[in-house]
């Protein structure tokens, strides 16, 4: 009886010795963290969507529901490329970013077929004020957000994309528009962890699920795909050392929560 009670007293004191280590590292690695998004408003965010101009949140695309951002497109009709981006105020340079996403829905009618479970984090990006009406997208790097499309084939996430931009992979300017991460396939409407950590314009590493997925360094103006900009914003192998962050919007429907960064120079 005494081993057996004094085997259930050691267990129980283990377990709660562990959860206390387990709170402790939680702690810890959110230490410095702040919310970018307070989780009922859009009032520190503001929005440029393609064909309209900054601030105008076209058939409320951008909307807060029970914590969450959403992003819908359930009174636009035909989806009409109207791609669309919601900017924090102010642009951040060396930082940490995290933050959680799932795919939800159906895409939108005339959306085109590469944006089905498909969405993204824009960052050192130009500042949206600076973007003509016409224009596409804005001049940015991208952590791409990508769904599986439940079909066993592999999908990763947390890849690359550069409108108007370039990017130093593998020891060279990558003559890619997008490239793919080493990341996971996550199908249906799970929630998945993102993360960014940006050294201004040198290291830029991508992370899914707590695992770097994709490293790359020296962000700069460059490349195509942006189109209808201001000539003078298009400033090409400038390199990029800060700018505004993002979520997109294009035909797919996709909630945010939990984003929050943790400045790593001030």
């Amino acid at each position: 009886m005494r081993n057996t009670l004094f085997t259930f007293l050691f267990g129980a004191s283990l377990l709660l010795s562990c959860g206390g280590v387990k709170q402790n590292s939680v702690a810890e690695a959110e230490k410095g963290f702040k919310p970018l998004f307070n989780g009922k408003d859009i009032n520190d965010w503001f929005v440029k969507i393609y064909h309209h101009e900054v601030g105008e949140n076209f058939g409320n695309t951008f909307r807060v529901v029970d914590g969450v951002v959403q992003i819908r497109y359930d009174q636009y009709g035909d989806f009409n490329d109207q791609f669309g981006h919601l900017y924090y105020k102010v642009p951040f340079s060396y930082y940490h970013l995290k933050f959680e996403y799932r795919f939800v829905g159906k895409l939108q009618k005339g959306a085109p077929d590469y944006t089905l479970l498909n969405s993204g984090v824009m960052f050192h990006s130009q500042d949206p004020r600076t973007m003509l009406k016409e224009q596409d997208w804005p001049i940015s790097v991208e952590m791409q957000l990508l769904g599986g499309l439940s079909d066993g084939r592999s999908r990763p996430t947390g890849n690359m994309c550069s409108p108007g931009t370039d990017v130093v992979y593998q020891g060279k300017i990558s003559a890619d528009h997008c490239i793919n991460s080493s990341s996971k396939t996550y199908d249906g409407d799970q929630w998945v962890r993102g993360e960014l950590i940006v050294m201004g314009d040198s290291i830029i590493k991508h992370i899914i699920n707590g695992d770097t997925v994709l490293q790359y360094s020296k962000p700069q103006i460059g490349g195509g795909v942006a189109n209808g900009f201001d000539p003078k914003y298009k400033q090409d192998g400038k390199l990029l050392g800060s700018g505004f962050i993002a979520l997109q919007s294009e035909g797919q429907p996709v909630d945010f929560k939990n984003i929050r960064i943790k400045q790593l120079r001030k």
